[in-house]
């Protein structure tokens, strides 16, 4: 009898398993006649199927009951267990990064921006524990229907991006500070610890220029025409002229900088500032003003942010890879301002070099062409000098060299232009006011604006720039 049922039952149902084997599915495949089956007969068919684990109980009762009600769907009738993934293991970082990361400058009412952390250093002594490397967590197998177990992924290893004067114990779990300093962190996240220079005033002809393998603090301004470089951070607390300041970390400057077009600030990591005026202020990662960007020019791999109390954008050229954020862009007397964003600054800039060293080297070609020409007609008179020759000869050399030089050039150009396409998420955000006047350009596209708008977002959609309601 049992033999009959079981037939009965292989001719009337269908098993099928997902492909990660996490459900079971039962369907039908005969409708007709007077179907009858127990919980019992059911569940040991679903077992001579191969579904060992997670079984419905309900459901099957359910079709047992009243099998009518399921003819013409696909049942699930065995649910297994997911595997729970290990997390990942990390760098957690106990002195001074962790303290950066949470720092927010405090804008007073005047829209000033008050550093204080600016004349409280956080600094280390040497042998101080300033990082620990916390180890994986192992994930829990899940368990498929067909009974067997499913395997998680384990967490990934971190592991210690080694910087300067810091120092990793034999189990690599901890780092410790070599020297006493400041704990500083530079491109590609590595932890430094960089000893600190102090100036009490300002860098004048009495401090003159400063090269310096560590952190710099600058308490008063840096002045026109002066040097400070450095290999950690840069602070200053006051503000910086026409001077050229650049530090492979991160600067930090409580007021301004009035560079009146002349020297620069140049970051490997952030920028942080109250305002620039008539300055060149260059960022790997992001530049934070709290108050305004006026007639500059500001260059941030990721983006630029002026969204305080003031937050205006007015004149000259702001461009970043991923987004710029003011509370006002531009101004009611339209005066040019224009916002790139989409592809990193120093892509763009470098493609623009690229097709000036085109349009030059096709000239270079187009001269030699004709030189050439001069030559090749006195040599068919037989009135080829021997110094002529030689310059036939040189400037054949040259030309075959430019030809190299043009082709390498327009190969490189065609690897931006393709990273010019993808600007999907770019962004410029005007969170008061965008007036018109404005320029913005996202990837190669470029939308100029007429007429000003209130809290608007502009994307690159569909091969254009679109304007959408900006949402904070």
């Amino acid at each position: 009898m049992a033999e009959i049922e079981s037939l009965s039952l292989a001719e009337s149902l269908q098993v099928t398993i997902s492909e990660d084997k996490m459900q079971a599915f039962l369907i039908f495949r005969r409708v007709e006649g007077n179907f009858k089956l127990n919980t019992r007969e059911l569940e040991h068919y679903l077992h001579s199927q191969g579904i060992k684990y997670g079984l419905q109980t309900d459901t099957l009762y359910l079709i047992a009951q009243t099998p009518q009600d399921f003819f013409f769907t696909q049942n699930i009738i065995a649910l297994g267990t997911a595997p729970q993934h290990g997390k990942d293991g990390f760098v957690n970082v106990l002195f001074g990064e962790s303290e950066e990361q949470d720092r927010r400058p405090v804008v007073r009412e005047d829209g000033s921006v008050d550093y204080k952390q600016v004349t409280q250093l956080a600094n280390v002594k040497s042998g101080q524990l300033i990082a620990e490397r916390v180890p994986p967590e192992p994930g829990n197998p899940g368990k498929a229907v067909t009974g067997e177990d499913i395997l998680p992924r384990d967490g990934k290893e971190a592991h210690f991006k080694v910087g300067k004067n810091v120092v990793v114990n034999p189990e690599k779990t901890a780092m410790y500070a070599a020297i006493d300093g400041l704990v500083t962190k530079t491109d590609k996240e590595k932890l430094n610890v960089f000893p600190v220079y102090e100036v009490n005033g300002d860098v004048d002809y009495k401090i003159g220029n400063i090269d310096f393998v560590g952190t710099v603090v600058i308490r008063g301004n840096i002045l026109t025409g002066f040097r400070v470089k450095a290999s950690g951070d840069i602070r200053v607390t006051g503000g910086i002229e026409g001077a050229e300041v650049e530090s492979e970390g991160s600067i930090e400057i409580s007021g301004g900088v009035i560079g009146s077009n002349k020297g620069f600030v140049k970051a490997g990591r952030n920028v942080k500032c109250s305002f620039i005026q008539e300055g060149n202020v260059y960022a790997s990662e992001d530049i934070i003003v709290a108050q305004s960007i006026m007639h500059s020019n500001v260059r941030a791999g990721k983006s630029v942010q002026c969204a305080g109390a003031k937050g205006l954008i007015v004149g000259g050229l702001i461009q970043a890879g991923e987004r710029v954020t003011a509370r006002m862009i531009g101004n009611s007397m339209s005066t040019a301002t224009v916002i790139e964003v989409g592809v990193n600054p120093e892509l763009r800039h470098e493609f623009n070099d690229l097709r000036a060293t085109i349009r030059q080297l096709a000239e270079n070609i187009d001269k030699s062409d004709k030189a050439l020409t001069m030559l090749d007609q006195l040599a068919s008179v037989g009135q080829l000098s021997p110094d002529k020759l030689a310059l036939r000869i040189k400037f054949s050399a040259t030309k075959r060299q430019t030809i190299e030089e043009l082709k390498t050039a327009k190969e490189r150009v065609l690897e931006i232009e393709k990273t010019l396409e993808d600007a999907t998420l770019a962004r410029v955000d005007a969170i008061h006011t965008l007036w018109g006047g404005t320029k913005v350009v996202i990837g190669r596209y470029t939308r100029f604006v007429k007429d000003s708008c209130q809290r608007v977002s502009l994307r690159f959609s569909d091969g254009d720039i679109i304007m959408i309601p900006f949402i904070g």
